[in-house]
């Protein structure tokens, strides 16, 4: 409790500063910051934390658990969607349901995953949330997400971006480099500043989804955000995390998994809600409101698992 409760100041304090200064500063210093963070700040954090990090040989059934997690949100959100249609008797309409989807599916495992594992599990644990987002969150949120938004908005054009941002993402190329790089041996004072400074960039992230946030001003779309964010954060991190040991996961290793898939929708889900013009007033409310919600969540899955 004194953990979480540590916890809750630090993230509260970095989002509320960065809310703050949404508030004030240009619209361009976020998207200026987020540039920085992904061709910069998180590489690093990703090499600094891997040479801090235990690989087991089991490691690769993180992004295995990334894929089926998403796959059911998918699942979920399409039954939802459903069950709307049935009690309602109108159908949502397509950008709409894109939007639905997206929420339910696709979480925020970088930004706001990788901080709270660091904080409630560990460094040593740190590589099963690294490989759950970059090898499986990730590409997942730029081939699969791009399919579904392609299919129910506006335009198919853009599959080779979406490939082309995979093949290019930093994060990916620094993860390679970090596997190779945590056998070299470097001055105590060279890892000492190394871990400092990928501290420093986990910072910066949580003050850029403050800054984000202060943008999102829309909660028209509450009833359905409500919906879509049952299932990314409550059922789908249940039913999979129920099933974990009977892939061989417990423990410490369960828990970063768990969290992985607890975590609010992605900033990819308005990325891709605004390239092929899905429903952007859903997609806002279902982030705003996910960071809320985890709030109350976060202890509950600590709790369970």
């Amino acid at each position: 409790m004194t953990n979480l409760l540590e916890l809750y100041v630090k993230l509260g304090g970095l989002v509320l500063v960065g809310f703050i200064l949404g508030r004030k500063l240009p619209v361009t210093v976020p998207t200026r910051l987020g540039q920085f963070l992904y061709w910069v700040g998180v590489p690093i954090s990703i090499v600094s934390f891997l040479r801090q990090s235990t690989l087991s040989g089991q490691i690769w059934i993180a992004p295995a658990i990334a894929y089926l997690a998403i796959l059911l949100g998918a699942f979920l959100g399409w039954v939802g969607i459903k069950v709307q249609a049935y009690f309602r008797n109108t159908v949502p309409q397509a950008p709409t349901q894109g939007s639905f989807l997206l929420a339910a599916m696709l979480g925020n495992t970088g930004f706001l995953g990788f901080p709270i594992t660091l904080a409630m599990v560990g460094k040593e644990y740190f590589a099963w949330a690294l490989f759950y987002d970059l090898l499986g969150s990730f590409p997942a949120s730029y081939g699969l997400g791009v399919l579904l938004a392609a299919r129910f908005g506006g335009g198919v054009q853009n599959h080779w971006q979406s490939v082309k941002a995979i093949l290019i993402n930093p994060g990916l190329w620094s993860f390679g480099f970090g596997l190779l790089f945590r056998e070299v041996a470097i001055p105590t004072v060279v890892e000492f500043s190394l871990d400092k400074l990928a501290w420093s960039i986990l910072a910066l992230s949580l003050v850029l989804i403050g800054m984000r946030l202060a943008l999102l001003n829309s909660w028209r779309s509450l009833p359905q955000a409500s919906m879509s964010l049952g299932i990314k954060m409550l059922l789908v991190p249940l039913i999979l995390g129920s099933i974990l040991p009977v892939f061989g996961l417990t423990g410490a290793t369960a828990k970063v998994m768990v969290l992985q898939m607890a975590m609010p929708p992605a900033f990819a889900t308005l990325v891709i809600a605004e390239t092929f013009d899905l429903d952007r007033d859903l997609a806002v409310t279902a982030l705003a409101s996910g960071v809320i919600v985890l709030l109350v969540t976060l202890p509950i899955w600590l709790w369970l698992f």
